[in-house]
C-alpha cells in the first residue's frame, strides 16, 4: 500500500490543522491505520490509530481531548484533526498502515509496514 500524507503547516498555538492520508494499491489487508509523529533529534512516537473495520479509535495520553483520527472509507483516506495545538506538538507526522490485528501492538512502529512521506507541522508559540 502506498499512503501520502498532507496537510502539514505553521500555525499559531491554540490553533487547528487537519492531516490528510491517502492510500492505494492493496488496502484490503489493511486492520489499522495511524499517525505517528517525530520530532528532530527525537524518536517517533504515536500518536493516534483507527481500526479499519469498526473504526475504534486509539490515541495518545498527550492529544487525547484534542486529536481526533477518522476515516473516509469511500476515499480509503485517513485524516487526523489537530485542535488546541501546543508549540510541543510541533513534528513531522508520519501515517502509516498495519496488516496487524494485535490490539496491543498497535502503538508500536513495528506493527505497521506501510509508511507516508511525513508532512510538517510547527507550532509556534
Amino acid at each position: 500500500v502506498q499512503l501520502q500524507a498532507f496537510g502539514g503547516g505553521l500555525v499559531q498555538a491554540g490553533g487547528s490543522l487537519r492531516l490528510s492520508c491517502a492510500a492505494s494499491g492493496g488496502t484490503s489487508n489493511n486492520r489499522f491505520m495511524a499517525w505517528f509523529r517525530q520530532a528532530p533529534g527525537k524518536e517517533r512516537d504515536f500518536v493516534a490509530a483507527i481500526r479499519v473495520i469498526g473504526s475504534n479509535t486509539y490515541y495518545a495520553e498527550s492529544v487525547k481531548g484534542r486529536f481526533t483520527i477518522s476515516r473516509d472509507s469511500a476515499k480509503n483516506t485517513v485524516f487526523l484533526q489537530m485542535n488546541s495545538l501546543k508549540p510541543e506538538d510541533t513534528a513531522a507526522y508520519y501515517c502509516a498502515a498495519s496488516r496487524s490485528a494485535i490490539l496491543s501492538s498497535i502503538r508500536t512502529v513495528r506493527a505497521y509496514h506501510s509508511w507516508g512521506q511525513g508532512t510538517e507541522v510547527t507550532v509556534s508559540s
